[in-house]
């Protein structure tokens, strides 16, 4: 597994982007259904863990809501990694219409 690690600003209250952030998933499940499963995820307080499939390929990581940012700390399969920087503006994208 290879890592994945973003700290991704925002300007919203903690509250506002917890709760923005914890539908996130769910919302891509029900979006990409076809693609993702095996979706689990656990939040306590404001800090998330997930993990789910994507086409057969393991994902899984750790999201925690900070005043200002969201930190991301994922794993990403070494097959997948050769992406990584594809996969990091995909996230800024999202995040950013999130976050908005």
């Amino acid at each position: 597994m290879s890592s994945l690690q973003m700290s991704i600003p925002h300007h919203l209250s903690q509250e506002e982007a917890l709760k923005r952030i914890q539908t996130l998933l769910t919302e891509m499940k029900k979006e990409h259904g076809d693609k993702i499963e095996n979706l689990q995820e656990n939040w306590t307080g404001n800090q998330g863990d997930f993990s789910f499939s994507v086409k057969g390929f393991a994902l899984s990581g750790k999201l925690t809501v900070m005043p200002s940012t969201i930190e991301l700390d994922g794993k990403i399969p070494m097959s997948v990694s050769l992406f990584k920087g594809t996969i990091i503006s995909m996230i800024n994208q999202k995040a950013a219409q999130l976050l908005a």
